[in-house]
């Protein structure tokens, strides 16, 4: 199993995981041996999931059923254990597009963190491509590099425990794009320049704050930096829902447009023209949403 090259069957050592429904699953690493508890009862590693297919439907002791799928970023994301505030995949998707990443980049990325984003960065630049990542916390840095050597892309990426405000990101003149996502980001623009490629390499900060935002840009600008921008992503969401208004009193001229004695058009309005409303299929925006995560400050290497 790795996240960058799909595996048909589930084996030992595997990290998979258990679908219950949209808003209900979970990773599990699989040993032979263990079991795993869920609201529809056991799991057992040995017969119910190794040498199965990924995606196959797993019954459960106490009858019901579950999903085991294939880990993907996407996936990952949605269910790693936090070790710190991780990006999504609505800000994800906007950073691998603005850093113009591919197969065969090289990035640099600053801090590690629970790695969300650092499993999508290995993807996208697989398989050619490497991540060098930096990452302050000692006791993260190897917990990243654990997880790294678990989900088969240790040989994509590189976990160096520093600080990289004043040791840099360890390379130079070779990365295609550097991302930030540290306090004080200012403060390593000088080592994110060294690490970029000679012309043209892109680098993408990322920051709660606005005056972070701020002394950032500036700090882009002295080391000469161009193309200078920042982006706010807002996601809404819509719901799908059968909802009911009343019918306006339009005039007698209006009773005509429906004929409700004729059988072709029992499915109209008119149905529930005696209760004075009627129900329609509509998208509704949810009452809470998710507002601000962060912006994204992005600059070109001139």
């Amino acid at each position: 199993m790795s996240f960058v090259q799909y595996g048909d069957t589930i084996k030992d050592g595997d990290t998979a995981i258990v679908f219950l429904g949209h808003e209900s699953m979970f990773p599990v690493k699989v040993q032979h041996g263990t079991v795993t508890q869920t609201k529809y009862g056991v799991i057992r590693h040995s017969t119910d999931l190794i040498g199965k297919k990924f995606g196959s439907k797993v019954t459960c002791s106490k009858g019901g059923w579950v999903f085991v799928l294939h880990p993907t970023p996407e996936l990952w994301t949605m269910n790693l254990p936090h070790r710190t505030q991780i990006l999504y995949s609505t800000d994800i998707s906007i950073i691998t597009m603005m850093l113009e990443l591919k197969p065969g980049s090289i990035v640099c990325e600053s801090g590690t963190g629970s790695g969300s984003l650092s499993h999508a960065l290995i993807r996208t630049v697989a398989p050619t491509g490497h991540l060098y990542t930096v990452e302050f916390h000692q006791q993260r840095a190897e917990k990243a590099r654990e997880e790294f050597q678990e989900h088969g892309v240790e040989h994509l990426v590189t976990v160096t425990n520093q600080d990289v405000c004043k040791n840099g990101f360890g390379v130079s003149d070779i990365a295609d794009a550097v991302f930030l996502d540290i306090p004080s980001p200012w403060e390593a623009i000088g080592h994110a320049k060294s690490a970029l490629k000679a012309e043209g390499g892109r680098i993408c900060s990322f920051s709660p704050c606005i005056e972070q935002v701020q002394r950032t840009c500036l700090a882009l600008e002295e080391y000469g930096f161009t193309e200078v921008n920042t982006l706010e992503i807002l996601p809404r969401v819509y719901n799908v829902r059968t909802i009911s208004l009343q019918i306006p009193d339009l005039g007698k001229a209006a009773e005509t447009d429906f004929d409700c004695s004729n059988p072709s058009n029992q499915s109209s309005p008119c149905t529930n023209l005696q209760q004075g409303t009627v129900q329609f299929k509509s998208g509704v925006p949810v009452r809470e949403m998710v507002g601000h995560t962060g912006y994204l400050t992005f600059a070109t290497k001139s």
